[in-house]
């Protein structure tokens, strides 16, 4: 069975499932470089700065 796929649509495929893996990279790279810090560190933050607003964000989770 051969599909034939417009040079066109196949460029744009490519180019979307690159961005999607560039993107998922890129976000495991930025994970990486975050300092972990200890919940004493952490706690000491808090306490100087105040605790971050509730205000809804994008997050991520991904484990290593």
């Amino acid at each position: 069975m051969v599909t034939t796929v417009s040079e066109k649509k196949l460029k744009s495929l490519i180019k979307q499932s690159f961005r999607e893996v560039l993107k998922t990279e890129l976000v495991k790279l930025r994970f990486l470089a975050l300092p972990e810090i200890s919940d004493k560190e952490q706690k000491d933050i808090e306490k100087r700065y105040g605790k971050p607003s509730r205000k809804r964000t994008g997050s991520y989770s991904l484990n290593v």
